[in-house]
């Protein structure tokens, strides 16, 4: 990420988010003269709870603590801050990237910072990258969208030879997003998908998808397995899986969200016996469920 600051409170490998508070990076922490005897993570995501997401000690300066990303669902983005001691609250600086101006329940300052969470981050090894064509005068340009709330400093884009471009690790969704070259907002002229807003003017609209494999197992003897579901019309023919090591198995790439499906086994429809998440279609069928996260 090139960015003049530095992102604090947080770090995403892989499938976990891992929260670090260093008291060095707080001096309102290090310099109270109290012994830190616990820390917790604090935030939007647990209702800024003050004891129920406990730091583990690393060593005398840091502690960490690790939680799975898909419990990070329902939103994009988060403010949080840590709590030392139950009482005192570690508070960040202006200089840190991931800062923002902390308000209360009816959007009013309240003087301090708070620090944001992001699902959505950059990096050169992220599975979407948006690339703007042209604009090489531009001094700055932004890529903002509903993976950050519309934030209007996050990710900031590099210059390429023909233009600009970021990468970003999302997960798997249908996005909303624009460019913001030197203040000025402007779909992608590269992405015929979008949508209008409440601005009388349009949001480039992006589908992050997943491979998905599908497996059917101990159904070695029959002749014929076709996958079916709502992600291809639940036709009985299109998606024939292919048998390997004594199971079926089909790779499809889905869109994020729930997905219902069956296997079609020699001419009869079956749920997915390995599957226990099931629900019915409204029509009375009971059919497997997917969960693309």
């Amino acid at each position: 990420m090139a960015q003049s600051k530095t992102l604090k409170g947080y770090d995403i490998k892989g499938e976990d988010v891992i929260f670090i508070f260093n008291v060095n990076d707080y001096p309102n922490i290090k310099n109270n003269g109290d012994t830190i005897d616990d820390v917790y993570v604090s935030g939007e995501f647990n209702n800024w709870a003050l004891d129920q997401w406990p730091m583990t000690k690393m060593n005398d300066s840091i502690y960490q603590l690790k939680k799975d990303l898909s419990l990070f669902t329902s939103d994009f983005g988060w403010e949080f801050k840590f709590i030392v001691n139950g009482k005192h609250w570690a508070e960040p600086t202006p200089d840190f990237e991931n800062s923002v101006g902390a308000k209360d329940p009816y959007g009013f300052p309240l003087m301090v910072y708070n620090l944001k969470f992001y699902s959505a981050f950059a990096t050169d090894y992220g599975n979407v990258n948006f690339k703007l064509k042209g604009f090489k005068d531009a001094k700055k340009v932004i890529l903002s969208g509903t993976f950050n709330r519309w934030d209007e400093t996050g990710f900031i884009m590099e210059p390429t030879d023909d233009g600009w471009e970021v990468t970003l690790q999302l997960k798997p969704d249908i996005y909303e997003y624009k460019f913001i070259i030197d203040g000025k907002w402007m779909e992608d002229p590269q992405n015929p998908s979008k949508i209008g807003n409440e601005y009388s003017s349009y949001n480039s609209v992006i589908d992050v998808q997943k491979n998905v494999t599908f497996r059917l197992c101990d159904f070695e003897n029959a002749n014929t397995v076709i996958l079916s579901g709502d992600f291809n019309d639940w036709s009985e023919e299109d998606y024939k899986m292919t048998k390997t090591d004594n199971c079926w198995t089909y790779t499809k790439r889905l869109s994020g969200g729930k997905h219902h499906y069956k296997y079609i086994v020699d001419g009869q429809w079956i749920t997915d016996p390995h599957n226990s998440v099931k629900e019915y279609d409204g029509e009375g069928n009971i059919n497997s469920v997917c969960m693309v996260k």
